[in-house]
């Protein structure tokens, strides 16, 4: 049986998560770090204020802000030293971020000649208004490329008056890097409905922290919608951590019905005909939402339009 036939039939059954050995200071080390990025919302902070975006251009953000967004997920890790190294065991090391790389966070120490990786983090921000409404990362990389401790990191962020203010951070997504991969291959290949190729092409020798120059992307056969690689598509992988982000408030607001009225918006557009719009959405979903709900909706509605058009 060929390698590639191998690779086959081990992806036709469910992948499971690895099971690290407890008494390596690794696993320890990586639970710590997984404590750091869920306390991100804690002692995050982005001193740059946005305003002045017109609601059109909201949407381009991320594109924006995404990078100096994970530069200062990054210089937080750093500052949580405490958190991730509290009995001094990893002395010399440090988060490093690298966007040409994978992962593109590494703890490295570099004073013992070769650069030495204790583990990794592929670090993902997702703007909570986008148009989408789910996180629209691509991730392609091989599994064979993830060490057993790396990690894949989803951070959500907002602005704090939701069209203006300074970003801030709600609570990330953790999982194993290596998990992700596999689970992804086994849903393109076993669990989505589909008539098409469903194969995937590995690249050969890949292995964990690659240099910038290696192949590490695997390739399906064929992909016409551009999806292979779009988590949030790979249920039920992410779909916990999708539904409790919508319900996130901002002043007050959900989420949800954030993107739902950025989504009505338009250049040529007035907020009377916006909210006349979800008017009538909202009552031709009146069984499917209580009373109390459908005024407490109207009012927020209200609020939107004003922070928008003031």
């Amino acid at each position: 049986m060929s390698l590639e036939e191998w690779e086959r039939v081990a992806r036709s059954v469910k992948p499971e998560r690895l099971e690290l050995d407890p008494s390596d200071p690794k696993t320890v080390l990586q639970e710590r770090v997984r404590s750091a990025l869920l306390a991100l919302p804690g002692d995050f902070s982005f001193d740059n204020p946005i305003s002045g975006v017109n609601a059109t251009d909201l949407f381009n953000l991320n594109t924006l802000l995404g990078a100096g967004i994970e530069v200062e997920v990054v210089r937080t890790l750093n500052s949580l030293r405490d958190m991730w190294d509290p009995e001094n065991e990893w002395l010399g090391y440090r988060f490093e971020r690298s966007s040409q790389s994978f992962p593109d966070v590494r703890l490295v120490r570099r004073d013992v000649g070769e650069p030495d990786i204790a583990l990794g983090i592929e670090l993902k921000g997702w703007w909570l208004l986008s148009k989408e409404g789910v996180p629209s990362l691509r991730y392609q990389v091989t599994p064979a490329a993830c060490a057993p401790h790396d990690l894949l990191c989803v951070v959500p962020w907002h602005l704090s008056n939701a069209v203006a203010g300074v970003a801030q951070v709600t609570e990330p997504w953790v999982e194993s890097a290596r998990y992700a991969a596999e689970y992804r291959d086994f849903w393109w290949q076993h669990v989505r409905d589909t008539s098409s190729d469903t194969g995937i092409v590995y690249p050969p020798n890949a292995g964990p922290y690659p240099g910038k120059a290696d192949l590490v992307l695997a390739v399906p056969n064929y992909d016409g919608g551009g999806n292979y690689g779009r988590l949030p598509r790979a249920k039920p992988l992410m779909d916990d951590f999708i539904a409790r982000a919508e319900q996130h408030e901002i002043l007050g607001i959900p989420v949800k019905a954030w993107i739902l009225f950025l989504r009505r918006h338009s250049d040529n557009a007035v907020p009377e005909e916006i909210q006349e719009a979800l008017q009538d959405a909202l009552s031709r979903h009146v069984n499917k939402v209580a009373p109390s709900a459908a005024e407490e909706i109207l009012a927020l509605l209200d609020r939107i339009g004003g922070l928008l058009h003031d």
